[in-house]
């Protein structure tokens, strides 16, 4: 479970910035909280703002030090730069660490891992654990200078330090020597965090990927409840159903397994050749629709999933991950959740999140959005909502809280933000239709 996101120096955001998910102690919607200690944590949080203000490189910020993490023992050969981008509009920030931050609880241990580097080295790391409240220290470091407690894997500790280059993680490679603290505390960026895309900052062949096995089922789930006229769906690989695979037999075949991590590729993709990508895939899907034959009498007809609206491709690919997390307990970050979906269908799968019956496991959605119909009000609290703005003479973006805005229990909040009175809104002159 996140409790709070922290980076500076990342693309458009020059300074410190944290994204917190621990509630604020309004009293609206408190059913919704995960619990902990006496406020409670945020099930989701919206980031709303202007279109190049910045609110993807959250996501993408929160990406790019997962993925560092998950996978710096094998993308950082000896001369392979770290893959940070600092702040470019100015002449200083290029020369100054990006760092990111993570506080989160795993298995009833709350953990604060953090680093920062610029693309030659990693200039410092740290690790804390935190198992009965008190905060412990189980490494520290200053680019090659390496600090640890004085106790009975102090030794063990110095010998992966000696393995460590200075573009790489500790944390990493203390984990591929079976580091057993640093294992644990891996746990949860390796098995509780998933994406809605991924970005070009490290090589999508060096990522590492979850297989899903429920993936299909989810799918069907949501095509059937989203009211988006598909009965059922079938899914076949070199002409053999695989729609009713038994994912807990454990005997998936590899070509099935690797068939299926393409067609949740090729579901993700928003570009031109997404309906190309699933036409030519290994993995063909047919959904069914009712229709009527001539005689009048109702019948089932099919459709290839590549003739379906981008709406329903974009609801089926974020399924497996929304149904992954609500199942197991985790985090998904989606970027632009509303895109080519109605406000209704959003709204359908953000309160799955908001819903303690639903979403019993206490996982967690992070999304951006421009759907302002959420600022109604009707299913987010005021401290699960964001808002980027961007500074237009520096080009800095900022990230800001609705709760740290003067706002009174009674504001018409959509109506203010579409207003201008919170900023992060584009400044355009709309011509007058008469």
């Amino acid at each position: 479970m996140l409790l709070d996101f922290q980076f500076n120096n990342y693309r458009s955001f020059r300074d410190g910035t944290i994204l917190s998910m621990e509630a604020k102690g309004n009293a609206e919607y408190r059913s919704c909280l995960i619990p902990y200690k006496k406020t409670g944590v945020l099930p989701s949080a919206a980031i709303f703002g202007k279109n190049g203000g910045g609110k993807s490189n959250i996501i993408r910020a929160f990406w790019l030090g997962v993925q560092f993490i998950r996978n710096a023992q094998k993308t950082q050969h000896e001369k392979a730069p770290v893959p940070v981008r600092a702040f470019a509009l100015n002449d200083y920030s290029g020369n100054e660490p990006t760092g990111f931050e993570y506080q989160y609880l795993t298995d009833g241990i709350k953990y604060t891992y953090g680093f920062s580097a610029t693309t030659k080295e990693i200039i410092s790391e740290y690790l804390y654990a935190s198992p009965k409240g008190q905060k412990s220290v189980i490494f520290s470091r200053a680019k090659q200078q390496f600090t640890f407690p004085a106790n009975g894997e102090k030794k063990k500790k110095e010998m992966i330090a000696e393995a460590v280059g200075s573009n790489q993680l500790f944390f990493s490679i203390a984990c591929v020597m079976n580091y057993q603290p640093c294992i644990a505390a891996m746990k949860w960026f390796r098995e509780d965090i998933y994406f809605s895309k991924d970005y070009t900052d490290i090589p999508k062949q060096l990522l590492e990927y979850a297989e899903d096995s429920n993936m299909l089922q989810a799918i069907v789930t949501y095509a059937k409840q989203a009211d988006v006229g598909i009965e059922d769906m079938t899914f076949e690989v070199s002409n053999e159903d695989i729609s009713r695979i038994d994912p807990a037999s454990g005997n998936i075949p590899e070509g099935i397994i690797r068939a299926l991590k393409e067609f949740a590729a090729a579901l993700k993709d928003s570009s031109d050749t997404a309906e190309l990508n699933l036409r030519v895939g290994e993995v063909k899907t047919s959904s069914m629709h009712r229709g009527v034959k001539k005689d009048g009498k109702s019948d089932m007809f099919s459709l290839e999933l590549a003739d379906e609206s981008d709406g329903t491709r974009r609801l089926m690919a974020l399924a497996p991950g929304v149904e992954r997390v609500l199942k197991n307990g985790g985090i998904f970050l989606v970027d632009e959740i509303d895109r080519e979906l109605h406000p209704l269908l959003a709204e359908f799968v953000i309160s799955k999140f908001q819903s303690a019956e639903s979403n019993p496991g206490h996982a967690q959605l992070i999304f951006t959005t421009h759907d302002t119909e959420l600022l109604n009000m009707e299913i987010l609290r005021k401290d699960q909502v964001y808002f980027v703005d961007k500074d237009r003479e520096s080009g800095v973006s900022e990230l800001f809280n609705l709760t740290e805005l003067p706002v009174r229990t009674n504001d018409n909040i959509r109506k203010a933000y579409l207003a201008g009175k919170y900023g992060a809104v584009p400044d355009v002159d709309t011509v007058e239709v008469e």
